[in-house]
């Protein structure tokens, strides 16, 4: 059963007598048929706990600075007229009590908590965000990884690795990006796809009629969850692990990088799609040191003439993202490299792609 945490905050021009204030909510309380517990906060304002009927309770907190907070939890089955009129009671309440020394008052959505559908999410940079997700339509642990494939009203079926959102069938700016933004020209190139299990970037580039596309996805439980829900974004090509003009081999990135760079085997493009954190049967010996083996193997097998596509960061991983361009000129190539700032969509923050080339 979720639980909905209601919050009302007001910020106040200056600090208030707890004595003028409290008695005039907490009648509005009891009106509710709630009784409140009063706390010792040692000089630190007021502070009550309130609990009533149906499961409800509050947190009424008058601050010694000049901030009056409630906080109200209810069962999501509660009524919801009832609870919007307790609020609309003490925000009138309040506004009375306190009339001209109020600067602001903020009423946020109800924080949804214990739902058995998760709909919270965080950014690159740690801003948490609210989805409009209503139900989990594939949800496996591989070996590998947590797969989960939400449904989102908005933004269609979303793949979520690890708890870090992937990519949602809206994201087709996210897959346009990765392959260059439109401006390269695959027909009767040798690709090569470093993850990518949504199946997202080979359905696009089959359109283009390639020489041949190798695909390196470690999770054959991806492919079998985006295959079945993400059909909007990979179309049919993950019904068979070959094509026309692919083949999908489902196996560690790391080891048929070195067959190939040990066999001279060369591709015009490489599109490094694996997640935020590789998954490898390889051992680590730091993150950066895995990641840099990753750019390394990868520019080894790069036509002299080939482009490398990858995913970066959020545009705000300020940090991140220049520690990631200082691997790029540790590698045993010398090479250049452009970034471009995209959109994506259920990203919901502005997100940078790396173009990487040799010298």
């Amino acid at each position: 059963m979720a639980v909905l945490h209601h919050s009302l905050d007001f910020i106040l021009s200056s600090p208030v007598d707890s004595a003028s204030t409290v008695p005039g909510l907490l009648s509005i309380f009891h009106e509710q048929g709630m009784t409140e517990t009063v706390h010792d906060t040692q000089g630190h304002g007021y502070l009550a706990t309130l609990v009533g009927k149906n499961g409800r309770f509050a947190f009424l907190r008058v601050h010694s600075h000049g901030t009056v907070t409630i906080d109200l939890q209810c069962y999501q089955e509660d009524s919801i007229a009832e609870v919007d009129n307790l609020l609309n009671a003490l925000e009138k309440k309040l506004k009375t009590l306190l009339n001209g020394n109020i600067k602001r008052i903020k009423r946020l959505p109800a924080l949804i908590r214990g739902a058995e559908v998760d709909r919270y999410w965080p950014t690159s940079d740690g801003r948490l965000m609210e989805y409009d997700i209503d139900k989990v339509v594939y949800d496996e642990d591989s070996v590998y990884q947590k797969i989960q494939i939400l449904h989102s009203k908005q933004y269609g079926n979303i793949l979520v690795l690890n708890g870090n959102v992937n990519l949602a069938e809206s994201d087709l700016a996210y897959t346009k990006a990765i392959m260059g933004s439109g401006k390269e020209n695959y027909a009767g190139k040798e690709v090569l796809i470093l993850g990518g299990g949504d199946g997202g970037i080979l359905a696009e580039v089959v359109k283009q009629k390639p020489k041949m596309i190798t695909m390196l996805e470690i999770d054959q439980k991806v492919i079998d969850g985006c295959k079945t829900h993400m059909r909007k974004t990979c179309g049919h090509t993950l019904d068979n692990l070959t094509g026309d003009c692919y083949q999908i081999l489902v196996e560690d990135c790391v080891p048929v990088l070195k067959k190939y760079a040990q066999e001279g085997r060369t591709f015009d493009y490489v599109i490094n799609d694996l997640t935020a954190v590789p998954i490898s049967t390889e051992p680590e010996d730091s993150m950066w040191e895995f990641l840099r083996l990753i750019l390394d193997l990868s520019i080894m097998v790069l036509h002299p003439s080939g482009k490398y596509f990858t995913q970066g960061n959020g545009v705000n991983m300020t940090d991140a993202l220049t520690l990631y361009e200082e691997q790029l000129g540790k590698l045993s190539c010398p090479v250049g490299f452009s970034k471009k700032v995209v959109c994506v969509p259920s990203y919901l923050e502005l997100w940078v792609f790396y173009t990487i080339w040799k010298k």
